[in-house]
């Protein structure tokens, strides 16, 4: 009996029978154009009508744009980067920006600072040094079941310091799958293989919230703030922002795992000969090896020293120019680890953001939003929070701070509270989707692997989630005002 398509073989070739219900070969059939004509028709609807009590009409114009992009974004109908080009579009031709403006924003520090990152994560992974330090860890301290599974969750979120989080998984998935075969772990049987897999999508998630470079969402909401206030942080202020949240949240994450999926295997020594033969084949570090780690360190320590007198896109462009001066890497070793569209997406979404704040349409936004249900400056930090981590689970964490940062420094403004404040509270939380597959790539990833099913996601990820939300609050209430982050006073 046929379940979705019966096939029919002919001389001609191949004919293929589908048998779905018609309506959902219509809604299939239709989706695209529709939701296509919503965004379309949400932007038109609020470019001609009267504009609401204290909207600007250059507010009006600007958040017509973003309505077309909201609809456009959540329900990814169009590539995310082609979704800001079309804001980059329509900002100069709708008046809202001039084209000289609107470009000049796409070149924010933040684009090139994300492109410097991305160059130098090619650079670890293109010379194989990434691949050497997963390797070294997992052969120094997976010797049993416990301790390989606790190595691989921590190695995930420690690369996950220096890389982005999607690279970290895709980079180490190889690394869990051998092990896993080698272990004879049967899919959708073994707890460990399931312990296994969801440990390397939470270790890279934690771990990317930790610095600026383990996604784009920090640097990206940095962008914004920037634009709008003239405000950043060093790299070292936002580790230092970050830091209690990743630690509760690494010992929340592991006791989790162990206690929905209960350790079913006595030994490891399998893999642990399998990691031995790779750490071999491997050898001696390279000369490339070296000097790209070295140049690596000195960039960290460049960030963290001189960030805030050279700006962190400089050093990162500076660190660039090394590799290359040096013959380290080669540009066309670059282009397959760069995503530009990513580049192209983080451009618009700070075009957009920074007209939404000067029209005076964020101001808008938040005054009949959040302002509302909200009463003080706590309230708004745990709204804000709470939209971050629900949106996260659906949508891709850029799009949610390209979303949630305008309307985020509009509150600001309307309860008097320090912008600085939104870029953690809007950024943070939107990397922490732990429940979907469709929430990141890493959680795509382990559940690509076939020892994953979505009820092995949805329970231990929402108890995650949960603690995470709670966690952020506290830090945010308790530890951020002893650094100089303090949220304010009461709205009267």
């Amino acid at each position: 009996m046929a379940t979705t398509s019966d096939r029919v073989r002919g001389t001609p070739g191949e004919v293929v029978i589908d048998t779905r219900p018609l309506w959902r070969i219509l809604v299939g059939r239709t989706y695209r154009p529709t939701v296509l004509l919503v965004g379309l028709a949400a932007f038109l609807v609020l470019r001609v009508m009267e504009p609401p009590a204290g909207l600007p009409p250059e507010g009006q114009k600007a958040l017509a744009i973003f309505a077309i992009c909201l609809v456009y974004w959540v329900t990814s109908v169009l590539p995310l980067m082609v979704t800001s080009l079309l804001a980059m579009v329509l900002l100069p031709t709708t008046g809202v920006l001039s084209a000289k403006d609107t470009y000049a924003l796409f070149g924010n520090e933040a684009v090139f600072f994300i492109l410097g990152a991305f160059i130098l994560a090619a650079s670890l992974m293109k010379c194989g040094l990434s691949t050497r330090i997963a390797i070294t860890i997992l052969r120094r301290f997976g010797h049993t079941p416990r301790s390989l599974l606790l190595s691989l969750f921590l190695m995930n979120a420690f690369m996950a310091f220096f890389m982005s989080e999607h690279a970290v998984a895709a980079m180490t998935f190889p690394i869990t799958v051998e092990i896993a075969r080698v272990l004879r772990l049967q899919r959708g049987q073994s707890n460990y293989g399931r312990a296994l897999f969801l440990a390397m999508a939470w270790g890279t998630q934690i771990g990317g919230i930790a610095t600026l470079l383990g996604g784009g969402r920090a640097p990206l909401a940095l962008g914004m703030l920037r634009e709008t206030t003239g405000q950043t942080y060093t790299f070292g202020q936002w580790t230092l922002a970050a830091w209690p949240l990743v630690a509760v949240l690494l010992l929340a994450g592991w006791q989790v795992i162990i206690r929905f999926f209960p350790i079913d295997i006595a030994s490891v020594r399998d893999a642990d000969q399998v990691i031995e033969e790779k750490a071999l084949k491997m050898g001696r570090p390279s000369i490339n090896e070296r000097a790209i780690g070295f140049i690596m360190l000195g960039t960290l320590a460049a960030w963290i020293i001189g960030g805030e007198e050279f700006g962190l896109a400089s050093i990162a462009m500076g660190a660039v120019v090394v590799i290359f001066l040096f013959g380290l890497l080669t540009w066309r070793g670059v282009e397959e680890y760069v995503n530009w569209g990513v580049l192209l997406m983080y451009g618009g979404a700070i075009a957009l953001g920074s007209a939404l704040n000067r029209s005076g349409a964020s101001l808008w936004i938040a005054s009949v939003t959040v302002t509302r249900w909200a009463h003080s400056p706590l309230a708004v930090i745990a709204m804000i929070s709470a939209f971050g981590i629900l949106l996260t689970e659906a949508m891709s964490h850029s799009a949610v701070v390209a979303l949630l940062m305008p309307v985020a420094l509009g509150i600001a403004q309307q309860f008097g509270i320090d912008p600085r404040i939104m870029a953690p509270a809007v950024a943070l939380p939107a990397g922490l989707a732990f429940t979907l597959p469709v929430g990141t790539p890493g959680n795509a990833i382990a559940y690509s692997s076939g020892y994953l099913r979505l009820r092995d996601m949805l329970g231990p990820g929402f108890i995650l989630v949960a603690i995470a939300w709670v966690a952020f609050n506290l830090v945010a209430r308790y530890y951020w005002p002893l650094i100089g982050l303090t949220i304010g006073a009461p709205h009267p």
